[in-house]
């Protein structure tokens, strides 16, 4: 079976490039076919010899790839996938929307279906700040694209979810049934300990749908220790409003962020998210989480056991949230958090994608026998 990888942007390594990660380990001669490629920052996960870019990776040289998006839908048509028999596309964009034969399956893994055109369209625009005529323009591309999105949600043969969350989102927006395998998430670099040093961790993007300025404020009001890690537009915002117990690191490296998890005291989580790696990574530390009561999360952190929730994205809520999980913290027990955790491991993820590809496709990887070609 011939399989070629799509996934949307290799300009970073994230959550989904994670989960594009283990796929490419799966299929290890599968190319990866993407929109725009930055070599610098992703070659030693994805090596530039194993990656397919579009057209429009030329122009990325000159211009913010994000700037880009008007000429993206007509980029993912251009790629040729008649060569192969399977087709995993990797999406929270556009690639759900490539073009394949007839003969060839393809296969969404849905990271989600594009916020910026469906639910938070008006918000986007209001956090880049786009008033007048450049928000007319671009509303009205959003407009185009949104029903091009319409039509390309028909193409895959099969979607998977990477969270009920989402499968809802595919249904209301796309109106397709799917399949749900949570992302794989690597819980052998964590070990559960109880030991701690006394401050509460925040990994994430820094950018205003993620609510850390929430955080931020919080505790610069209780006056307890936090540590931000991630890079992003809002992270000389963040700096500029912490207090004395707050540190902002900024983007640091897997290991760094390996030792935080593991050394904190609990992990906060303040944003609505599809499905969310990090909180799990904690999880495998042993560590409880504190997460705002909506998306993925609900589905991940078991209240009581594997952590708290606040249910409005404001600070009164938090606090309280939080308060809850210091009062219950002689209650956590890290073994327990930990095998909880593994429900969410790559083993799992390997083996329930597994699973589906051989009953969607119904393709046996067996050798060729000699009477299969008398």
């Amino acid at each position: 079976m011939k399989v070629a990888l799509v996934h949307d942007f290799l300009v970073r390594l994230g959550g989904a490039e994670r989960v594009l990660k283990v796929l490419a380990d799966m299929y290890p001669l599968a190319p990866i076919y993407t929109l725009i490629y930055n070599e610098k920052a992703v070659k030693d996960v994805f090596p530039s010899e194993r990656v397919r870019t579009s057209s429009l990776q030329k122009w990325s040289r000159f211009i913010n790839y994000r700037a880009l998006f008007p000429w993206m839908p007509r980029a993912v048509e251009e790629w040729d996938f008649s060569q192969y028999d399977l087709v995993i596309s990797s999406s929270s964009a556009y690639v759900h929307g490539v073009l394949t034969p007839l003969k060839t399956r393809h296969i969404c893994y849905c990271h989600t279906p594009m916020r910026y055109i469906w639910d938070y369209s008006h918000e986007y625009l209001d956090e880049q700040h786009i008033h007048g005529l450049t928000r007319f323009y671009l509303e009205n591309k959003l407009s185009q694209i949104r029903m091009w999105d319409q039509v390309a949600s028909s193409r895959p043969d099969a979607y998977i979810c990477n969270s009920h969350t989402v499968k809802m989102r595919v249904q209301k927006y796309y109106r397709r049934d799917s399949t749900v395998i949570y992302p794989p998430v690597d819980i052998d670099k964590f070990k559960a300990q109880k030991s701690h040093e006394d401050y509460f961790l925040i990994v994430s993007t820094l950018t205003p749908y993620k609510k850390i300025d929430l955080a931020v404020q919080l505790f610069n009001k209780i006056r307890r220790r936090l540590v931000v890690i991630g890079g992003g537009k809002q992270l000389p915002y963040l700096r500029r409003i912490a207090g004395p117990t707050i540190d902002i690191l900024g983007q640091k490296s897997d290991e760094i962020v390996r030792e935080y998890i593991q050394n904190c005291r609990g992990f906060i989580f303040p944003s609505e998210e599809d499905f969310g790696i990090a909180p799990i990574e904690a999880m495998a530390a042993g560590k409880p989480v504190l997460a705002y009561r909506k998306g993925g999360l609900t589905e991940t952190v078991i209240e009581g056991e594997t952590g708290e929730f606040f249910n409005q994205q404001n600070l009164l809520s938090m606090e309280h949230g939080l308060a809850r999980l210091m009062l219950n913290e002689k209650h956590y027990q890290p073994k327990k958090i930990r095998e909880h955790a593994k429900r969410f491991s790559i083993e799992n993820f390997k083996k329930n994608f597994r699973s589906f590809v051989r009953s969607f496709t119904n393709l046996k990887c067996t050798p060729v026998k000699k009477r299969d070609v008398e």
